[in-house]
């Protein structure tokens, strides 16, 4: 029951090597299975969501983040038409490239590699599916289908977007590989649009049961965001014992539960108004329309107050910064230390062979960084450190 402007696996660009399809499966169920096999999917049980691994059982990880955002997309997709296999695949992988610690393991290694091209998760992403995991005897990566590539590529420069494209293979249809978008100012696929905004719900929602969980703010605070306090009187109103003390996590969940749900109902209505408004009649078209997948203008302005809060209230709060500095240096030490001796690199656990000859060795250095989970980091920290940073 696919629209008609939703992705059609048997419509696929293709892939960037030549498999003959599955007798039982899709394209992009295809993708999807791959994506849940790999190596770089397994590791983000043990990467950093907000909290490091080793902060508590229940924080999410990456990975549990990733199965939040495939939920979300899910539900959306079914109810706008949009192909639900797309949306999975793109939600699964769309972390894969992202290094231990966060998003301050992202900055450090950016800073890290300034000088040889910088680093970012994103583009990491298309990396590991591209090229750096080694999982087939004719070709490295997943060789995933232009769609479910071009929906991990979020966001891209111009200069990396040119770049991607002189490694794309020519398409039949001559519009150009996964890069080509950002240089020609178009969209991407719904599927992809959907992802993005499946995203920013899932990490708002969770990283507020989070941040309450672990202390560094409370539901109090919380009631400070509009968007937020709506959903907490009215689960309030609808459940009054609530308020008694021992309820108070019944009343986050529930208030959580009251926010997503309205966030999911009004990217329906708003998305169903904007194809309404612009009716593509294809999958392509779409890509020469603005944004269709969209919150309306007063959620979106609940969700910007909302991540304002969180960036102010938890992201920086003085504990989290003081780990995440502790954890950048972890980053930068073992930057430091591989790029001196590429032979450090444990041989069994390096995503390639290198040595101090290899013609690029800072880029392998990062991708065998990138590639660490948090306890890993730490350990080859201490290993060669000798120093303890991070409990």
């Amino acid at each position: 029951m696919l629209a008609p402007y939703a992705s059609d696996p048997a419509r696929t660009r293709g892939r960037r090597f030549a498999q003959s399809p599955a007798p039982t499966r899709t394209e992009f169920q295809r993708d999807r299975d791959r994506i849940v096999h790999c190596t770089a999917f397994r590791r983000l049980v043990y990467k950093t969501q907000v909290f490091l691994n080793h902060e508590g059982d229940l924080f999410r990880t990456r990975l549990t983040h990733s199965l939040e955002v495939a939920q979300l997309g899910r539900s959306m997709a079914r109810s706008l038409h949009l192909n639900e296999d797309l949306v999975e695949a793109i939600a699964l992988a769309h972390d894969l490239g992202h290094t231990p610690f966060g998003h301050a393991g992202q900055d450090a290694l950016n800073a890290c590699m300034a000088a040889f091209g910088g680093f970012e998760h994103n583009l990491q992403s298309l990396r590991v599916v591209d090229q750096l995991e080694e999982r087939y005897p004719d070709f490295d990566g997943l060789n995933l289908c232009f769609e479910t590539r071009e929906g991990i590529l979020k966001h891209c420069s111009r200069t990396n977007a040119a770049a991607i494209e002189q490694r794309e293979p020519a398409y039949a249809d001559g519009q150009g590989g996964v890069g080509a978008r950002f240089l020609q100012r178009l969209r991407p696929s719904l599927e992809a649009q959907l992802c993005n905004l499946a995203d920013e719900i899932a990490y708002n929602a969770h990283d507020i049961d989070d941040g309450v969980r672990s202390g560094l703010i409370t539901f109090a605070q919380a009631q400070s965001v509009p968007l937020f306090a709506d959903f907490a009187a009215q689960a309030l109103a609808a459940h009054p014992a609530l308020g008694e003390a021992h309820n108070a996590r019944r009343w986050l969940y529930e208030t959580i539960r009251l926010m997503l749900s309205h966030q999911v109902y009004d990217l329906i209505a708003a998305t169903e108004a904007a194809l309404a408004a612009h009716q593509p009649g294809s999958a392509d078209a779409v890509r020469h329309c603005p944004d269709l997948v969209v919150f309306s203008p007063s959620m979106r302005a609940g969700n910007q107050a909302l991540k304002a809060f969180l960036m102010a209230a938890l992201y920086r709060h003085p504990q989290v910064v003081d780990t995440m500095e502790r954890a950048k240096q972890v980053v930068r030490d073992l930057f430091g230390a591989y790029l001196n001796d590429p032979k450090a690199m444990q041989t069994g656990s390096a995503l390639r062979p290198v040595s101090a000859s290899a013609p690029d060795v800072p880029r392998a250095v990062a991708d065998y960084i990138a590639g660490m989970t948090d306890r890993f980091a730490a350990r080859e920290h201490e290993r060669l450190t000798g120093q303890r940073l991070l409990a």
